[in-house]
């Protein structure tokens, strides 16, 4: 009944976002739940998974029903203040990654194998604090920063950041993109921005339109706005030999790659599906 449900609302996956509401409402993993296929719902477990159903069936996304989304392995807490993180987001982290452990065996490494300089790094629109995050568990000894607009994005952020012991790791800024931060000497920016354009929004999920905050997804009138605003910015925070790493679109990305003109070593990456996903460049 639940994926007959759901299906008729019109919802995608209905039989995933079926079980998914079912785990978030019996609070069990996917194993437990096959495990346990003769299990009836109480009165007030089938009230609560109705309750579920009735608000996924309307749009609201899941992961705002559930509060929870999982990202590099991490399982972070999600809003609606927050744009909820994407598979292809790590392809952001992905790419930085790469770049800073290259970045910091050029520099050279001190005793043990480590490295001699720890690197700072910055993710600007942090939201969630997905980027901010992925990017601290994989560099251990580098400097983490990560700003953002939205005082309610940021709490998420922060109670991310202490639910998986990484709150003393980043360094946390209100500002828009880089205005307000006073470090000038970053070896990484780093950014997911709004990056769709308002011409583009019919072609947008309803669900996204509707649910996720609109300034994390609409740029402007052509997409590429926020990003206009955020290289030159970049470019005067960033070290020579510093890198931008930012989330693009394949519709922006001819674009992109005409702003960052002025860069080295300009790279576009796709996904998995072969559309361009990441912009990077390096500070002359």
């Amino acid at each position: 009944m639940a994926i007959q449900s759901l299906s008729s609302a019109g919802v995608p996956s209905p039989r995933m976002n079926a079980e998914l509401l079912l785990m978030f409402t019996l609070s069990c993993d996917r194993a437990h739940l096959y495990g346990h296929p003769e299990r009836e719902l109480t009165q007030e477990e089938q009230s609560r998974y109705s309750e579920a159903l009735g608000q996924r069936s309307t749009g609201i996304p899941a992961q705002y029903i559930t509060g929870h989304q999982e990202f590099w392995g991490m399982d972070l807490i999600v809003t609606p203040a927050v744009l909820i993180p994407r598979p292809e987001t790590e392809h952001v982290v992905e790419k930085a990654v790469a770049l800073a452990k290259d970045k910091a065996k050029l520099g050279g490494e001190a005793a043990g194998g480590s490295p001699a300089r720890a690197l700072g790094l910055i993710d600007v629109g942090t939201g969630s604090g997905c980027i901010a995050l992925a990017l601290a568990k994989e560099l251990p000894l580098a400097e983490i920063h990560a700003t953002d607009i939205s005082a309610a994005a940021l709490e998420i952020a922060h109670a991310n950041a202490a639910r998986h012991q990484l709150d003393d790791r980043i360094h946390f800024h209100q500002t828009d993109l880089l205005g307000e931060v006073e470090n000038a000497a970053f070896d990484f920016v780093v950014s997911n921005p709004p990056y769709v354009g308002e011409s583009e929004e019919d072609q947008v999920q309803l669900e996204v339109r509707k649910f996720e905050p609109r300034t994390a997804v609409f740029a402007g009138r052509s997409g590429t706005e926020v990003i206009e605003r955020l290289i030159p910015q970049a470019y005067q925070k960033l070290k020579p030999g510093g890198w931008l790493v930012i989330e693009i679109s394949g519709t922006i990305s001819t674009r992109v790659r005409e702003l960052l003109s002025g860069w080295k070593n300009v790279q576009i990456t796709d996904d998995l599906q072969g559309i361009a996903r990441v912009a990077a460049g390096e500070r002359p």
